[in-house]
């Protein structure tokens, strides 16, 4: 499922975009936020599909080289291991994967460059020698292999996340997200399984469906409020004077303290100040995370929110 991180940082990318415009079609804005959360369900299914079609290479490779005029002794006796990897199979018969790549129509047909230069890389990358020659010939040692295949020697591809920019903007901060998913996945995976082993949803519940399009409409529909509020607290700055991306992360701060009562405070601010480092500049993370913490005593002084349950959790911060 899609990670609470990475719908905060959807929800910032679009708002941005609905800040640039010239209108204020927030359905529209709504539409192309769940849009780009989809996409990347799309990307992850795509990286598991990138696992057969390196596998497929594998393959073809050894009935290439079975079918030569004067074949090899290592020809003649190839290494099958890998196009055997129990979780390749599992993968291969998965019919969920095989479902969804089928309806959203996602192929590596128009990109076949990436998948060879990945099997070219794979078959010279040290722990897929190692793995290619073990004894140890285990359901653990396949799983091993194909989780270090996405998260190492992927998740380092600059080929492939360039193909990933140049295919979808939506999918140039998904990786490192989308890597651990399938990572998530595949250590659920069992044996003997085969095509039941299940899948990530796109959402782990309503809640989080929900929380994102409230925290995205909600963001919007009290700009002027916590634009005031920002503008209150900043010492010899003026709203305007402030970097655009810095005020977004601080309205949806704002916004997420306000309308998630069951959210910790302290959560909700070292996630934006988090990605207020990567997403914003060099300094924002101690501007942002100076501004919010007298917004966040100013709220609380005048009783701006209110927290139950879980978001009691460290319910001091801004006591001080």
């Amino acid at each position: 499922m899609i990670s609470r991180r990475l719908l905060r940082i959807k929800a910032l990318m679009v708002l941005y975009a609905f800040n640039r415009r010239e209108d204020d079609d927030l359905a529209h804005a709504e539409t192309e936020l769940l849009f780009s959360i989809g996409k990347t369900y799309d990307l992850y299914h795509y990286l598991l599909l990138l696992i057969l079609e390196i596998a497929d290479i594998s393959s073809d490779r050894i009935d290439m080289a079975l079918q030569k005029n004067i074949p090899s002794i290592d020809d003649l006796n190839p290494n099958r291991r890998f196009i055997e990897n129990a979780i390749v199979k599992q993968l291969r018969n998965n019919k969920d994967l095989q479902k969804y790549l089928a309806e959203n129509k996602l192929s590596w047909a128009n990109n076949p460059d990436i998948p060879r230069s990945l099997y070219t890389r794979m078959i010279t990358w040290e722990p897929f020698f190692e793995y290619m020659r073990s004894e140890e010939k285990t359901y653990s040692s396949d799983k091993k292999i194909v989780i270090r295949l996405v998260t190492e020697l992927f998740a380092h591809s600059e080929d492939l996340l360039a193909s990933f920019e140049e295919q979808s903007i939506y999918w140039n901060d998904d990786m490192d997200y989308v890597s651990v998913m399938v990572e998530k996945t595949l250590k659920k995976f069992k044996a003997g399984v085969e095509e039941k082993n299940l899948l990530m949803p796109l959402f782990k519940n309503e809640e989080d469906r929900d929380y994102v399009k409230i925290l995205f409409r909600k963001t919007v529909l009290r700009r002027e409020e916590s634009s005031e509020l920002i503008n209150r607290n900043t010492t010899n700055w003026e709203v305007e004077r402030i970097a655009l991306m810095d005020i977004l992360v601080m309205q949806l701060a704002i916004t997420e303290i306000v309308e998630f009562p069951e959210i910790p405070v302290k959560v909700t601010l070292n996630e934006y100040i988090e990605i207020s480092k990567y997403y914003c500049t060099s300094k924002s993370s101690t501007f942002v995370n100076g501004i919010l913490d007298k917004v966040v005593r100013e709220m609380r002084d005048n009783g701006m929110f209110k927290k139950a349950g879980r978001g009691l959790v460290g319910d001091s911060v801004g006591d001080k």
